[in-house]
């Protein structure tokens, strides 16, 4: 969706090949476009599985990190209370005041094992990477003299049927990682759990389907991939609750 707004604002978006020059493309944008060419040849010439597969092996890499992700916002979630309860015992008006609260957090953070700027690495990390993708997708010009199901891959899906399935794809999966949030946070996300998907449905139907594949890839292995994480931490939960009836 980021690739989208980028390339909106006028991000190069002429054939990528080997002999692009930068950073940008040379290194990031034209290895994943040759990739997306391998997958295609192994695939017999089927670009529409490429970038199906292609989605699904950048995610599974991305994986470890978020995971590491999402254990620090497990992390900082359990802490809320205990930083809630600081804030109250502190003028934030008062400079000295902030300090010593600031220095209490550091404090709290060091003593449960938890660095609050861990949750952000990974994102930074995973974003580059995707939106190379994104933009792989778009300047492979294979992609866009082939089609896929019913839809071209270079033209907008004419019957609208992927853009509405990647933006509630989309939804769903948004529904899906809120679940387990405090209710004051679910309640910030509320509105993001519309207009994301609005956007990725509204996009869809004027960007070449290739992308709206990719986004209900996406989007479909990250609901899986949310709901074995819920599962796992239930399990784990109900474990933890079990050996300490036990005891």
């Amino acid at each position: 969706m980021i690739g989208a707004l980028v390339s909106g604002c006028g991000m190069d978006r002429a054939p990528i090949t080997s002999e692009s020059e930068g950073i940008w493309d040379h290194f990031f944008v034209f290895p994943l476009s040759w990739l997306i060419l391998q997958a295609a040849d192994i695939l017999q010439g089927s670009y529409g599985l490429a970038i199906i597969v292609m989605t699904v092996a950048i995610r599974l890499l991305l994986l470890p990190l978020f995971l590491k992700q999402h254990k620090s916002s497990r992390a900082m979630q359990k802490l809320r209370p205990e930083i809630e309860q600081l804030r109250t015992q502190y003028d934030m008006k008062n400079p000295e005041e902030q300090r010593k609260m600031q220095q209490e957090m550091m404090s709290l953070y060091q003593k449960s094992g938890v660095n609050p700027i861990a949750g952000c690495l990974p994102m930074f990390i995973q974003m580059p990477i995707l939106m190379a993708f994104y933009f792989a997708i778009v300047r492979t010009e294979e992609i866009a003299t082939h089609s896929f199901l019913w839809m071209g891959l270079g033209n907008p899906d004419p019957y609208m049927i992927m853009p509405l399935l990647a933006g509630l794809a989309m939804f769903v999966q948004m529904q899906l990682s809120t679940r387990n949030m405090p209710t004051e946070v679910a309640g910030q996300m509320k509105i993001m759990l519309y207009i994301m998907p609005v956007m990725i449905v509204g996009a869809g139907f004027a960007l070449p389907a290739a992308l709206s594949l990719y986004w209900f890839t996406g989007s479909l292995f990250m609901m899986v991939q949310t709901w074995l994480i819920h599962r796992n931490e239930r399990k784990t939960e109900r474990s933890d609750q079990t050996v300490s009836e036990a005891d």
